[in-house]
């Protein structure tokens, strides 16, 4: 029995490689996207021109995966759709959309008769390519009719209906904000394998903490290959690009009362990644200067008793104050 057709608006790093994932399942894919892609073409994927014309490709109940960035261009597109598709057909915003704003959306085309599924997507490019994680949320009635589709394209045990409108994107949500306390957490054991005092082979590390260790990830994983492509941490600049939904999320701890304090740490870490002008830095200086006559910049005598100030004995004093080899 031949597999239905699949819309995909956004045919970029995650739409285009869902696609040929689909495609490769037995599912036709009907696409639109800005840019065009040629390989998306030659993989079998019928890139429409418009909008009418992909809603025109699709069989009844029609089912279009948004791959998108959040915002207010999904509002946008869902209003395009909205007056092209009919009842009974269902969207599936598979993006990082606020939760909120997906319960606004689901409410607005169910009016209208049109399921909208947050589906929160996991697993990056690679999932997309070859087995995603989907957390969806949504109507039951729409669920019967897009969940097997999700559970082809999921890796093993990758998929779950967790409720209403909302709940999807909720869930997805909680997750980037784990993600951001793992990756500070791996990031500062970074530091501090990097501030021994004799050299470490850090890869080498990185190889057996996965191999048994209560920390053996996909993060550590990626950080092993990283790392090693770009042969340590001086070509890699310290400025951390994120797309802020996991300053949603401590906004919504806060409105909560969940105290979620590694969370909150991480994205305060990634702001101060960013920082140039140092002006908090320079305000302490000025009022240390003011209280104790702190000297500005750097000083070798303050620096010389930071270092000595504190007297250990024989047995552990050693530990620290021997300096680090260059």
């Amino acid at each position: 029995m031949a597999k239905t057709t699949i819309g995909i608006i956004g045919l970029g790093k995650m739409g285009g490689n869902l696609a040929l994932q689909a495609l490769e399942k037995g599912y036709a894919v009907a696409g639109y996207s800005q840019k065009l892609n040629p390989e998306l073409q030659q993989a079998g994927v019928q890139v429409e021109k418009t909008l009418p014309e992909l809603v025109q490709k699709l069989p009844s109940p029609r089912i279009i995966f948004l791959y998108i960035p959040a915002g207010s261009a999904v509002d946008q597109l869902l209003d395009q759709l909205s007056v092209l598709v009919s009842p009974g057909d269902i969207l599936v915003d598979g993006g990082n959309s606020y939760w909120g704003d997906s319960i606004r959306r689901a409410e607005k085309l169910k009016a209208k008769g049109i399921h909208l599924i947050d589906c929160g997507t996991s697993g990056g490019v690679a999932g997309a390519r070859n087995g995603a994680c989907f957390m969806a949320g949504g109507d039951p009635e729409a669920i019967k009719i897009v969940g097997p589709i999700l559970k082809e394209l999921a890796v093993e045990n990758g998929y779950l209906h967790t409720g209403a409108s909302g709940s999807g994107h909720f869930v997805k949500l909680v997750h980037n904000g784990i993600e951001f306390g793992m990756l500070q957490a791996i990031g500062e054991g970074m530091a501090l394998l990097s501030a021994y005092r004799d050299d470490l082979d850090v890869s080498t590390i990185l190889k057996v903490w996965n191999h048994g260790s209560v920390i053996r990830s996909w993060l550590i994983e990626l950080m092993d290959k990283i790392y090693t492509e770009k042969q340590g941490f001086e070509k890699v600049p310290s400025y951390i690009e994120d797309t802020g939904e996991v300053n949603w999320l401590v906004a919504d701890a806060l409105r909560m009362e969940i105290p979620v304090p590694v969370i909150s740490q991480s994205v305060m870490q990634l702001f101060a990644s960013r920082e140039t002008k140092h002006i908090a830095d320079k305000a302490i200086a000025m009022m240390r200067h003011g209280f104790g006559g702190h000297p500005f910049g750097e000083d070798a005598g303050i620096k010389h008793e930071r270092k000595t100030g504190k007297v250990e004995n024989e047995q552990t004093g050693f530990l620290y104050n021997r300096p680090k080899k260059e």
